[in-house]
């Protein structure tokens, strides 16, 4: 049976009546998109809470930069980025707040501050340690696929079958998971558009996205400005928002219920006429 409620410690978010928007908050000096732009504390809290203001449901805060080539920080420089963004959102937001983290011991200092959702874009593979922290605190966990890791995920991959790689993989992230006490409540996966990906497969995940609803779990989706966008559109990061709305529209026509974006309100609006296609509970209460 499907999951139809993401449990994510004490918030509980309803995935049936409309899609929900995470938005990204990157406070990283060298993220793909917007990197240096929100490495401040006064200017990453003036951001989250415009999110929120745009409508927004989760803020995703990542210390890290995961783009192709990236290279890793050390748990102590990724914790001086977040800690101090996450104690000062807290008594701010009323929206729950994610940390876009492979770190255990980064994620449980996020949870132990307020955080509710770990998203792992490694699934769990990179610490073993992380199913065990979600399982303790109950945190929501995004288990993401991706193939190698950040610094070389881009060199040259390959696959047989894309969708059928990426759906087994998940599975066994799933099980690890449960292996530790994660409750299937409290999981949601992505497929890892731009993670260890060709061209052409980033835009077939989108088109038979829905393979993946089989897992029974939701699917979350993160195209936002993402180079497939721009390699179509011959476009920099900044330039691609028609290419992530439209992105955005299919992943949700294809089951997506949950979509990470930069661009909260555009993103918001998109959203909602997509919804209005598919027939989601909320949408149709207008209609």
């Amino acid at each position: 049976m499907a999951v139809t409620a993401w449990k994510c410690r004490d918030v509980t978010l309803d995935i049936n009546p409309r899609t929900l928007i995470m938005g990204i908050l990157n406070v990283t000096p060298d993220s793909f998109s917007d990197g240096g732009r929100f490495v401040t504390l006064d200017r990453a809290i003036e951001r989250a809470l415009q999110m929120q203001e745009e409508g927004a449901d989760i803020i995703d805060i990542g210390g890290e930069s995961t783009r192709p080539g990236a290279q890793s920080v050390s748990v102590a420089e990724e914790q001086d980025r977040i800690l101090p963004v996450i104690e000062k959102l807290m008594p701010k937001l009323t929206i729950p707040i994610s940390i876009d983290t492979t770190k255990a011991s980064v994620a449980e200092a996020a949870l132990a501050r307020g955080a509710r959702i770990i998203n792992d874009i490694s699934g769990c593979r990179f610490d073993p340690q992380m199913p065990e922290i979600a399982a303790r605190y109950k945190a929501g966990l995004v288990l993401m696929h991706i193939k190698g890791e950040p610094r070389t995920m881009q060199d040259q991959p390959h696959y047989e079958n894309v969708m059928n790689e990426i759906k087994t993989y998940l599975e066994k992230s799933m099980d690890i998971a449960f292996r530790a006490g994660v409750r299937r409540q409290q999981i949601v996966i992505d497929p890892g558009i731009g993670f260890g990906k060709r061209l052409q497969d980033n835009f077939q995940i989108l088109r038979e996205l829905r393979i993946l609803t089989k897992l029974g779990v939701p699917i979350l989706v993160g195209p936002s400005r993402k180079s497939m966008i721009g390699k179509v559109l011959d476009a920099p990061p900044e330039e691609r928002l028609e290419g992530t709305l439209a992105a955005v529209s299919a992943a949700i026509l294809n089951g997506a219920a949950i979509i990470r974006v930069h661009d909260v309100r555009a993103n918001v609006r998109a959203a909602k006429i997509a919804d209005a296609i598919v027939g989601k509970n909320e949408i149709q209460e207008m209609l």
